[in-house]
């Protein structure tokens, strides 16, 4: 008969390998660059994008201030009085992706078929445009065609007023509701809208991830504030409670690894300059989360993020005005594991985690983007918290990965991506060979992906 401790550390193990299945799905970012937004302004999708999902200035202003601006008829009636106002898309702001691809990796998933065509990989809806004057969302429902059925995903619903003055400079500021830290942010240097834009469901993914890298998303809900002060400096902060798509209501915390305690705050500052050519931000965001895993009661872990980034777009009017793009990111987390260690699923209390992404892009118009990426991880290695297991596990308990990634992407429509994207391992979970004790290594889980995307 189990003791009670080993119950306790099996599922305590099991609530990892969860959320270690829910970084992996979350990791699987999509590039949205919606046509309800086009609809709505009148202007192609290039107006406001580099290439899906990169923002340009204009697309960060657009954003900025809620999705509002419009070009295009409303139904509309002027406040008076005692009387509301309205202002009212008459095109109802929806818009459709559907994804197909191929991934493959270099060595087969034991017992399964390797090189798969998905049709489709996945399918998402979006309710995104102007809702009012002055509030407008980005919404999105995602089919994932290996659980057969339609969830909630990546949500932007935002208040935003540009008329402020401070110091007799210009202030834009707004309120945000969402459901995944960082997916407000403006920037292609931070984890919900980073690089890689795309990747594949199936190919296995390093375990260990930060929780502000995408180990939250679409698990918490939020609300927040943000300011851009002087086209220069930009402020947020979001506080989120954990929400639990699919789970109870109101919340028993069982079958989650995370279940925030109290709230968990988010912050971001960044400072931006720009000429005719260049434009340039730096900044840094974090996080602060107390968390119990399975439970709403008990002892906490915890853990705090701080992380910097930056992203330089060069525009090269020599070359018929392409876009050359450096975007990089360093974040640091630590945590101190009281529950996981009590409950047997951590070999220490303390930890930290070291995480680093850069990569260079260049864009040849709007028609082909070329971009090179590596990323690496390092932290306390933990054989009970990066336990050893087939293909996903660790033999030695380091987290360490680290890679490269190659992507090709030709827009012959700007609402049209054919994309070819090959990712590299020179370490994985912990070493280069052998990493999960059962003879497979890390360059085993090289990954080549193409994908077709159809934007309407």
């Amino acid at each position: 008969m189990l003791s009670n401790r080993s119950v306790t550390c099996a599922l305590t193990a099991y609530f990892k390998y969860l959320v270690a299945i829910c970084v992996l799905i979350a990791c699987a970012r999509g590039a949205y660059a919606v046509p309800s937004y086009s609809r709505q302004t009148g202007l192609p999708c290039a107006s406001c994008h580099y290439a899906p999902p990169e923002l340009n200035a204009f697309g960060r202003k657009f954003k900025l201030e809620g999705y509002t601006f419009s070009t295009k008829a409303e139904v509309s009636d002027d406040k008076k009085d005692h009387n509301s106002a309205l202002h009212l898309l008459e095109a109802f702001p929806l818009s459709a992706i559907f994804d197909a691809s191929f991934p493959s990796t270099k060595a087969p998933q034991p017992a399964t078929q390797n090189g798969n065509f998905e049709f489709p990989q996945a399918a998402s809806l979006f309710l995104a445009g102007a809702w009012g004057e002055h509030v407008g969302s980005f919404v999105q429902l995602t089919y994932d065609s290996q659980a057969d059925h339609f969830s909630w995903d990546n949500t932007d619903i935002r208040y935003a007023n540009n008329n402020g003055k401070l110091f007799d400079k210009p202030l834009t500021y707004g309120v945000t509701l969402n459901n995944n830290p960082t997916v407000e942010d403006l920037w292609n240097s931070t984890p919900a809208w980073g690089f890689p834009f795309v990747s594949s469901n199936v190919a296995p993914s390093p375990s260990a991830a930060a929780i502000i890298n995408g180990s939250l998303g679409q698990d918490v809900a939020g609300v927040g504030g943000y300011t851009m002060w002087n086209d220069h400096l930009y402020f947020a902060g979001t506080i989120y409670r954990s929400e639990h798509i699919g789970g109870l209501q109101p919340n028993p915390g069982t079958d989650f690894g995370f279940n925030i305690r109290g709230v968990a705050p988010y912050w971001r500052v960044a400072w931006q300059t720009s000429s005719s050519n260049n434009n340039l931000m730096i900044g840094t965001y974090g996080m602060h989360m107390k968390s119990s895993p399975g439970a709403v009661t008990g002892i906490e872990d915890g853990y705090t993020d701080w992380a910097f980034d930056f992203q330089y777009d060069r525009t090269l009017p020599q070359l018929k005005n392409d876009v050359l793009s450096i975007r990089g990111t360093y974040i640091r987390e630590n945590s101190s594991l009281v529950a996981s260690f009590a409950g047997g699923a951590a070999a220490s209390v303390g930890h930290h985690l070291n995480t680093a992404q850069a990569n260079v892009e260049y864009h040849f118009g709007t028609r082909v983007s070329a971009t090179a990426g590596f990323f690496d991880v390092t932290g306390t290695a933990d054989p009970l918290l990066f336990a050893s297991a087939p293909v996903a596990g660790s033999a030695n308990g380091n987290p360490q990965s680290a890679g490269y990634l190659l992507n090709l992407s030709w827009w012959p429509q700007q609402n049209i991506d054919l994309a070819f994207q090959y990712t590299g391992y020179t370490r994985f979970n912990g070493a280069a060979t052998n990493y999960d004790g059962l003879g497979r290594n890390a360059n085993g889980d090289n990954s080549l992906y193409l994908l077709a995307r159809f934007v309407f």
